[in-house]
């Protein structure tokens, strides 16, 4: 099984794919990040965003995607920002009909570190550890990706959002007027 993961992120979209084989060894197969202009309007960034991702579905044919999930944040901004970034990835997965999982920051880090309060430092080191990597991978936004995946390959007996025999239904338009 091949996993996706992508820790979601409006500047930084980083992404990290991990092999988990029948017998439970996992294995890094690349990782890296989508960068967008600060200085462009969102609708570019997350266009940016969506064909970088589709790049990484098309390089390295994944079997599912890990998505961190919407947390609550104090600016209510962010969050909203976040949720975009977080559509333009959903819609790349879910139009090539790939299963997606969601994870909580929190069950991400403590999947991958023991604790759901681990900093960055520790999610980067614990992710060099398990992989058995020379060095963690850079930047920290890569390295959440894989942890993400790793937290799907942990937990890979949890039920996904969508599933690969769920067609979504045809959309339905009514012209109003013209």
């Amino acid at each position: 099984m091949i996993v996706l993961g992508i820790d979601p992120g409006t500047a930084t979209t980083g992404y990290g794919v991990v092999a988990r084989e029948g017998g439970g060894a996992v294995s890094l197969v690349e990782c890296g990040v989508v960068r967008t202009d600060a200085t462009s309007p969102l609708a570019l960034r997350l266009r940016t965003i969506f064909e970088g991702v589709v790049e990484v579905l098309e390089r390295t044919h994944p079997d599912v995607v890990a998505v961190e999930s919407a947390f609550y944040a104090k600016n209510a901004r962010t969050a909203l920002v976040l949720g975009h970034a977080r559509g333009a990835i959903l819609l790349a997965a879910t139009l090539r009909d790939l299963p997606v999982a969601e994870y909580a920051p929190a069950e991400v880090k403590s999947a991958v570190a023991g604790t759901g309060r681990a900093t960055k430092e520790q999610v980067q080191f614990m992710v060099q550890r398990l992989l058995r990597l020379k060095e963690p991978p850079r930047p920290s936004d890569a390295a959440d990706g894989v942890a993400i995946a790793l937290t799907h390959c942990f937990a890979s007996s949890l039920p996904t959002i969508a599933s690969l025999a769920l067609r979504p239904p045809r959309p339905s338009v009514e012209r109003l007027a013209r």
